[in-house]
């Protein structure tokens, strides 16, 4: 079972405004509005001299002259800056479909400015697995400023056995894409997530795994993240714990090196492990164990209860 809820998180903004004025003391070009070309009474030359008008010197620029980016980031369209555990990757695009980005620089400043030569980048913005990838066109000499929009929440995930939060380290949950492909599949985004633990993602509706000890003591459950808020979902795991024994006689001493399959009645198999006294944490339900020592192998089934906590014997015989 899982329940969320959704409450405010925070983040800045930032704004540029540059500009660039030329002198007014370099004179018009001869035909522009309200200019005369001067005379040579003007000028107070000879008669026979050649008057030439001079046009404005063109201002220079060197086309490669590098540009200054500030990079921002926001988690959402309206809301206010990300100030803290961002990282900035800036990538050079890939020169044909056979190569790949190269990587130019990483910033783990919340607000960088970079410098850039003219021309194309790529530029992704994580926050934690939230992310956004862009491309921006520089250009020669330019102040600019380059807003990404993560549209990123908050997901966290409190766990419940029995109505109790377990035992440390014995919970964790996958975290998967709410679509499938077409192969049925969804793509994991992250692995063993533990509980308590705030998970930035991308805006967007989520499938997570929840397991309870090492077997298939599992909840699933979709969850949706809203941009700029933080969703709570409650998982209440349902488990029993079971140790497993194979002896020579009821309540004899279990044997040491023994290989244990837990199966259901359909014969899928649930958990393997090797040792005299193996610990499992299962859901409810009925399941076949089978213990091998040497060449033989012996069966018994039996069933768990929600919070059994259990001995299992398998008789030798």
């Amino acid at each position: 079972m899982l329940l969320a809820v959704s409450a405010p998180v925070r983040a800045q903004d930032v704004q540029w405004d540059t500009g660039i004025q030329l002198p007014s003391a370099f004179p018009a070009a001869p035909g522009a509005p309200d200019e005369q070309p001067p005379t040579r009474e003007m000028l107070d030359v000879p008669a026979n001299t050649t008057v030439v008008p001079r046009k404005a010197a063109p201002k220079s620029t060197d086309a490669n002259s590098p540009a200054q980016v500030n990079l921002v980031a926001l988690l959402t369209v309206d809301g206010q800056r990300i100030d803290q555990g961002l990282v900035w990757r800036v990538y050079k695009p890939a020169a044909d479909a056979d190569s790949e980005p190269k990587l130019l620089m990483t910033k783990r400043e919340a607000n960088p400015t970079i410098e850039l030569k003219p021309g194309d980048y790529i530029v992704n913005a994580a926050f934690g697995r939230a992310d956004l990838t862009r491309k921006i066109t520089v250009e020669a000499a330019a102040t600019m400023s380059e807003r990404f929009v993560l549209n990123a929440g908050g997901l966290r995930v409190k766990v419940l056995v029995d109505g109790a939060a377990p035992a440390p380290n014995t919970v964790s949950y996958d975290i998967y894409s709410g679509e499938r492909d077409q192969s049925d599949n969804r793509a994991r985004i992250l692995s063993r997530a533990k509980p308590d633990f705030v998970i930035r993602l991308n805006a967007g509706i989520y499938h997570i795994v929840s397991t309870y000890g090492d077997a298939n003591a599992t909840v699933e459950s979709d969850v949706t993240v809203e941009a700029g808020k933080l969703t709570e979902a409650t998982v209440s795991h349902a488990a029993a714990r079971v140790t497993f024994k194979l002896v020579t006689r009821v309540g004899g001493e279990a044997l040491p090196d023994t290989q244990w399959t837990v199966q259901t009645p359909e014969g899928q198999v649930v958990k393997q492990s090797v040792g005299a006294l193996p610990t499992h944490i299962l859901a409810p339900g009925t399941y076949t164990i089978i213990a091998k020592s040497g060449a033989r192998a012996f069966k018994r089934d039996f069933t768990l209860a929600n919070g059994d906590v259990s001995q299992v014997e398998v008789l030798m015989r």
